[in-house]
C-alpha cells in the first residue's frame, strides 16, 4: 500500500471514528463495519441506531471541494440498507466544514461515479442534528 493511499485510509478511518463518537454522545449505538469495502457482501462504513431509527453510512472526507464516490459503493450501501431496514446516507466531512448527510437520491451522477460538491452538500445535505431528529432546518429551495 502506497504512502498516499495509507494517508487517505487513515483520514477516512478517523472520520468514521469521529462520526461514531457523535452518535454515541447522542444516545445512539454506532459502529464501524469491519471489512467495509473488502467483503463480497454489502457492507456500509458505519451503522447507527437508537432502537427506533437505523442508519447506514458510506463515510467520506475530503480536503477538496469535490468528492467522487464509486457507483458500486453507493449500490452496495443501498442494498445493505434495504436489507437491514436502515436509511442510507453518504456522510461527508469537507475540511473546515461540518458533517453533511446526503440522501442517495440527492447525489449527482456522472458516467463513472457519483459526485458530491461542497455546494451540493450545503444545499441538499442534512446536518447532524437533523439526522438524529433534534431539529429541522428551514431551507430555501
Amino acid at each position: 500500500m502506497g504512502v498516499a493511499h495509507r494517508g487517505r485510509k487513515s483520514k477516512g478511518s478517523k472520520a468514521e471514528r469521529d462520526l461514531i463518537h457523535m452518535f454515541w454522545a447522542k444516545g445512539f449505538a454506532a459502529m464501524r463495519a469491519a471489512g467495509s469495502g473488502s467483503t463480497q457482501h454489502p457492507s456500509p462504513d458505519v451503522i447507527a441506531g437508537d432502537g427506533k431509527r437505523f442508519f447506514a453510512f458510506e463515510v467520506k472526507s475530503s480536503k477538496e471541494r469535490t468528492k467522487y464516490v464509486a457507483k458500486h459503493e453507493i449500490n452496495q450501501l443501498d442494498l445493505f440498507a434495504n436489507s437491514f431496514g436502515a436509511r442510507p446516507f453518504v456522510a461527508i466531512k469537507f475540511d473546515n466544514e461540518k458533517w453533511y448527510f446526503l440522501r442517495l437520491t440527492d447525489l449527482e451522477v456522472t458516467k463513472k461515479s457519483y459526485v458530491i460538491t461542497l455546494g451540493l452538500a450545503r444545499k441538499k445535505g442534512l446536518v447532524f442534528e437533523e439526522i438524529i431528529g433534534e431539529y429541522k432546518q428551514r431551507r430555501l429551495r
